[in-house]
């Protein structure tokens, strides 16, 4: 079914962070394209609820659409952690808060990005410490009724829709 062959791969920047990759294919068709490819590390999110059903949101300024937005929690997996330990510690480092976490899937970013994200959903969670967050991290927090957060995913303003539809569907809700 796959009739495309990669011919090459050259790394045409890289910021440490991320990397974007050209690779060159020969298409189905014989003809040779070029295609810039975010290559990127796995990050994980997480739908988290206290006790009391609120969903714990982390408000902070996105430069991509330079505009503040709630978040769900989460961020990068450093090198060689578990997704778990992973979201387990953005939770807390970005919250102060944790609960039980249930891994809920984990699928591509977008077509043109070598990222895989994985959610995760975390219930009856409670502070157990203060915050730690990094040095360029600026962020609140906020616990949102669900029907308040439901009315701000539906308006697109989350960069984790994906995972807190995924989380929602989860916890039937």
């Amino acid at each position: 079914m796959n009739q495309w062959k990669k011919l090459k791969e050259t790394e045409i920047f890289n910021s440490g962070y991320r990397s974007i990759i050209r690779k060159t294919f020969r298409l189905p068709n014989g003809e040779i394209s070029d295609f810039d490819i975010k290559n990127e590390g796995k990050t994980v999110a997480v739908l988290a609820l206290t006790g009391f059903g609120q969903v714990i949101a982390v408000e902070q300024f996105r430069p991509g659409p330079e505009e503040v937005l709630w978040e769900l929690p989460g961020g990068a997996c450093e090198r060689d952690e578990t997704p778990t330990k992973a979201i387990t510690r953005e939770l807390l480092e970005e919250t102060g808060y944790a609960g039980d976490l249930t891994f809920i899937g984990a699928h591509y970013h977008c077509a043109y990005s070598s990222r895989i994200k994985y959610g995760f959903v975390a219930v009856n969670c409670h502070q157990v410490s203060p915050r730690d967050l990094d040095k360029n991290e600026f962020a609140a927090i906020k616990l949102l009724r669900l029907t308040e957060f439901k009315k701000y995913l539906e308006a697109g303003k989350l960069t984790d829709v994906d995972i807190a539809y995924m989380g929602l569907n989860y916890l039937h809700l």
